[in-house]
């Protein structure tokens, strides 16, 4: 079913579908009817959200009614069918949407310092939890003697994700990226700074769209050359959704998709001599006999963040239900 048809029960009278392509909070930029225009949330819309992460994102398709040429109003978000999401950054407890919508996730990893499969854990939780495929794309591999050594690493923690060793630089690889990006494809590209997503867009797009800048030799980390998450259209008729290098990626998980990432110890488990082993210290744990220590420790540390993620949700639900009992209660009195 096309997102049209789909759309047809959430739009009333005045409203057009729109898709944004830029989201700054409660501003965005939309594309309706193949053009882009500024846009703004409804006032009613930012009242109902519960938290931020209701209010438009990049990629979210929407209810939009058209006040001027070049502005619409955001009446209202349809329901997202996947999304990337983390913890928000800092100290609060919320979950920030960083794209909605997609298919794909390009987990960008630079292999000249970058790589980092503990890393790699986190994104793939992210893909999974939000009902996106992830793509372990590892750029720089003509920067790496032993890039075949990384890719076998890569594919022995990603398990089932596709793992794709490029050069977006020389376009070694590439078209297997472009390949990815068919008609109704929306991929978004996450990594941190300086692992060449900005130089990978410019190559799939055929021209300098974005700006690049060159990573510290210390360390390979790259200054944000990408300032916010954008969605561009491509000519395969897909879309690509840029984001800036993310310093933190706090998960906001459940930890079946902790799972989903170490599905050999889901299955492994079975065979433990308890059926509640926590694969710690019972005898006859078939998990710690078979799984590497340090593989298995990174199973353990995400899945007790996943568990307090769980925790604090539940708290935070709780809340919500009282806070919207006490609103339609003042609704009422004030009748």
């Amino acid at each position: 079913m096309s997102i049209e048809h789909a759309a047809a029960a959430h739009l009333r009278a005045g409203q057009e579908l729109a898709r944004v392509c830029v989201s700054q909070g409660e501003r965005a930029r939309v594309l309706m009817n193949g053009a882009e225009v500024d846009a703004v949330a409804a006032g009613a819309l930012v009242y109902a959200a519960d938290s931020g992460a209701e209010l438009p994102v990049t990629g979210d398709w929407v209810a939009a009614r058209r006040v001027e040429p070049g502005l619409a109003l955001i009446e209202g978000v349809l329901p997202r069918r996947s999304k990337i999401a983390r913890r928000a950054a800092g100290t609060r407890d919320e979950e920030q949407v960083l794209a909605a919508n997609v298919d794909l996730a390009f987990i960008v990893c630079g292999l000249d310092g970058d790589f980092n499969v503990r890393r790699l854990e986190r994104y793939m939780a992210i893909a999974y939890e939000g009902g996106v495929e992830p793509v372990i794309v590892l750029n720089k591999a003509d920067t790496r003697a032993d890039a075949e050594a990384a890719v076998a690493e890569a594919r022995e923690v990603g398990r089932s994700a596709k793992v794709l060793a490029i050069s977006a630089r020389t376009g070694f690889g590439c078209e297997e990226v472009d390949a990815l990006l068919g008609p109704g494809v929306t991929a978004v590209l996450l990594g941190s700074s300086g692992v060449g997503k900005s130089t990978l867009l410019n190559r799939i797009l055929g021209g300098e769209l974005q700006r690049t800048a060159a990573v510290r030799e210390s360390d390979s980390r790259g200054r944000h050359t990408t300032t916010r998450r954008q969605l561009i259209e491509l000519a395969s008729g897909g879309a690509l959704i840029d984001t800036p290098g993310l310093r933190e990626i706090q998960l906001w998980v459940s930890e079946k998709s902790i799972d989903a990432v170490f599905d050999d110890i889901a299955a492994l488990a079975a065979q433990c001599r308890f059926g509640d082993c926590s694969h710690t210290s019972e005898p006859g744990c078939a998990v710690r006999e078979a799984v590497d220590a340090v593989r298995l420790e990174s199973f353990h540390r995400l899945r007790r963040e996943a568990e307090r993620h769980s925790n604090a949700l539940t708290e935070k639900q709780r809340w919500r239900s009282i806070h919207k009992a006490a609103k339609q209660l003042y609704k009422m009195r004030g009748r």
